[in-house]
């Protein structure tokens, strides 16, 4: 695997926390690293799809997009289900 170095200077507080969390885990510090940053870059890009989707839906919220006949299909099948599951 290539790695490429990364230097990242920590304040003292949060040096002791990763170091403590690597004697308790028995991780080494820089595996412990990686996986913050990789959560970090997993949280980043899923908020940004949530409001790209978010925005997205904004722009299209009360949009008459729907076809009319598979409206009323839909609808009826929530009707007949709706039914079926107070008779069942």
């Amino acid at each position: 695997m290539n790695h490429q170095n990364l230097h990242v200077p920590l304040p003292a507080d949060l040096h002791s926390e990763l170091r403590a969390e690597s004697e308790r885990s028995g991780q080494p510090l820089t595996e412990l690293a990686r996986e913050a940053i990789r959560a970090l870059l997993r949280k980043r890009k899923r908020d940004c799809i949530h409001r790209d989707i978010a925005a997205y839906a904004a722009t299209v919220a009360g949009v008459d997009d729907l076809d009319p006949a598979l409206e009323e299909a839909s609808a009826e099948h929530l009707i007949e289900v709706d039914a079926e599951n107070e008779a069942g």
